[in-house]
């Protein structure tokens, strides 16, 4: 006799996170997975909790593709931000930067600045932690922690090389991997790929800088690797069936050719999945959405390319405090005043001015690799001593002072340093770009960055964003595809056994109110102290009201517009997903192999 459910979800119009038609039904749990999708109603009676989805959405949980939760999942497993928007899967390890094989300063110094964490803060949780040098004992350390979501990781190419060079001859343009050095790397990969790790995250672009004072403002690691040394790690990728993530080099975007020509079979070799951010319409850059969807589109399809861009459903709203944004490393000035760590030195350059006419220049260059727009007149002062200049663009302010709006720029930071807080547009400005980008079959939905920028950005609410576009007027897609598009399509296309509610699969499931979700103005601005890293306000999504439940390996994780007390603390709810076969898939190629045998007249063995 079976037991009674743990959970019981009744009368919920259900998406499975396929694509097809929803269906109202309830949804039984047992054990972490799902037991039963009935549209005849199923018996409360012995059920330990029941949620009553009467009017409202079921789906799978959403999967974030894209975070820089390496830190924060050590100092506060539970993901809250993530958690409260229906996030139950989030991928770390991104852009070469991973927590794995690297020493604790060496990691540190890698990712702090890149992702504007403090380095005061991770620095010593590392070195308190860290006590693995593996993909076996990282794995290990993540499955002891009493997580809020799912975790899947990448290895990242950063980390691969700062552990077997060293982190200084990892970041000098000189030197080289021996080919001891080059087979240790593939060992490591090797290893993360029998862990069940995703496969290996990389980085081109030269702008993520180190931090510390050791190698401070070199770039992270695998800026400086050859394409011969990318070649040998990406056919390794290919051999075993991983993928690869990374970023093209803005400075020069060409070669993104690359990375498209290394996803491509040519008819002669096995594909590599791979995906870049982002897939973007960006003021800097009007268009090259375009571009490269339509050269991404004849990759896939003549060339045998397996590749996908990164997309966001939503505006690319961003804020700074001063001149501390990653923004600021696309040029020259920008990454000399981001080099120096002290207030006063900082100044004292920016009131230089041969210093500030170099700043002019570079601000005015509209030529080469960019992501800012660079427009003061698009950025206006959300805070500031001067409450008189709150809500003016800094291009205003320049106006009324009779300057060019650089010199106004370097004043005001001059004058208040981090306390002149302003915000600025960068892209996805174009509803119907958004709208094109995220149907586009190019696209994989995900580029929230959780964990990172905890000052500049928040897109933790992704998921609502994405479907929100299926519930305006003239909707985007439909609110099935929407669904497939944040869950199904991405568990298919990574390997992971989540992303659908179906019979055998994980329960990973959420409850939500479309009716609130439709009138819900989810780019409002927000901040929450960041209780684990002194309090500090960071930016976050609230919307309230439209989550009913985010339920992970069958627990509810949150309800009623609260985490559940015990998430991220005691409580396990998310656990280390591996990559591979989901076990609903494996079943079903084990049913299908019998099938075969029996009508071959043969009687199959276990297996």
């Amino acid at each position: 006799m079976q037991t009674p459910y743990d959970l019981l979800i009744q009368g919920g119009l259900v998406f499975d996170g396929t694509g097809t038609s929803p269906r109202r039904a309830d949804v039984a749990v047992r054990d972490g997975r799902i037991v039963q999708i009935s549209e005849r109603p199923l018996s409360a009676q012995g059920a330990n909790q029941v949620i009553d989805a009467a009017g409202q959405w079921v789906t799978p949980g959403f999967i974030d593709i894209h975070t820089h939760y390496d830190a924060e999942v050590l100092l506060a497993p539970g993901l809250h931000e993530s958690v409260r928007h229906g996030v139950t899967t989030c991928f770390v390890g991104s852009c070469s930067i991973s927590m794995i094989f690297s020493e604790a300063e060496d990691a540190a110094d890698m990712f702090t600045r890149v992702e504007s964490i403090p380095r005061e803060y991770v620095l010593p949780l590392l070195q308190q932690q860290k006590n693995w040098n593996d993909a076996q004992g990282y794995v290990k350390h993540l499955d002891s922690l009493p997580l809020g979501p799912n975790v899947a990781s990448y290895v990242g190419h950063s980390d691969l090389r700062a552990a077997v060079m060293g982190l200084g001859r990892a970041v000098d343009p000189d030197e080289r991997p021996s080919q001891d050095e080059m087979r240790q790397m593939e060992r490591h990969l090797h290893e993360s790929l029998d862990e069940g790790l995703l496969g290996m995250s990389g980085m081109t672009n030269p702008w993520d800088k180190l931090d510390g004072d050791r190698f401070r403002s070199a770039a992270l690691p695998s800026v400086y690797a050859r394409w011969r040394e990318y070649r040998r790690l990406h056919r390794l990728l290919r051999k075993r069936g991983a993928i690869l993530q990374s970023a093209p080099n803005l400075t020069n975007p060409v070669n993104a050719v690359f990375y498209l020509f290394t996803s491509a079979s040519l008819g002669v070799r096995r594909g590599l999945k791979t995906t870049l951010i982002t897939l973007m319409d960006i003021k800097a850059r009007p268009n090259m959405d375009r571009l490269i969807s339509a050269s991404t589109r004849f990759f896939n399809r003549w060339l045998g390319a397996t590749f996908r861009w990164q997309a966001l459903p939503q505006p690319f709203q961003v804020y700074a405090d001063g001149i501390d944004f990653v923004i600021f490393e696309e040029f020259p000035t920008g990454e000399a005043a981001l080099h120096l760590k002290r207030e006063f030195d900082r100044r004292k350059l920016l009131s230089c001015k041969a210093y500030r006419e170099k700043f002019k220049a570079d601000y005015e260059r509209k030529w080469g690799g960019r992501v800012w727009h660079r427009d003061f007149g698009d950025a206006y002062i959300v805070d500031c001593p001067d409450p008189s200049l709150v809500g003016k663009t800094i291009g205003e302010v320049a106006r009324a002072r009779g300057e060019h709006a650089a010199h106004t720029f370097l004043d005001l930071v001059i004058d208040f340093g981090r306390s002149l807080r302003w915000a600025t547009l960068l892209g996805n400005h174009n509803p119907k770009r958004v709208a094109a980008n995220v149907n586009d079959a190019s696209a994989i939905i995900g580029f929230s960055d959780a964990g990172a920028h905890l000052r500049n950005m928040a897109f933790y609410n992704f998921g609502l964003w994405m479907l929100q576009l299926a519930l305006q007027d003239s909707p985007a897609m439909a609110p099935e595809k929407a669904i497939w598009r944040v869950t199904g399509e991405i568990a298919d296309w990574y390997g992971l056994d989540t992303g659908k509610l179906q019979i055998g699969r994980q329960a990973d499931l959420v409850v939500l109110d479309p009716l609130a979700l439709r009138h819900a103005r989810l780019g409002e601005y927000a901040e929450a102290p960041f209780e684990e890293l002194g309090r500090m306000n960071r930016v976050v999504n609230r919307n309230d009201g439209i989550i009913k439940a985010t339920i992970i390996n069958g627990n509810v994780a949150f309800q009623h517009d609260q985490p559940s007390p015990d998430l991220g603390k005691v409580r396990k709810f998310g656990q280390f997903v591996r990559r591979g076969p989901s076990q609903a898939a494996v079943a079903n190629m084990k049913n299908a192999r019998v099938s075969r045998l029996r009508r071959r007249g043969a009687e199959p063995t276990a297996s």
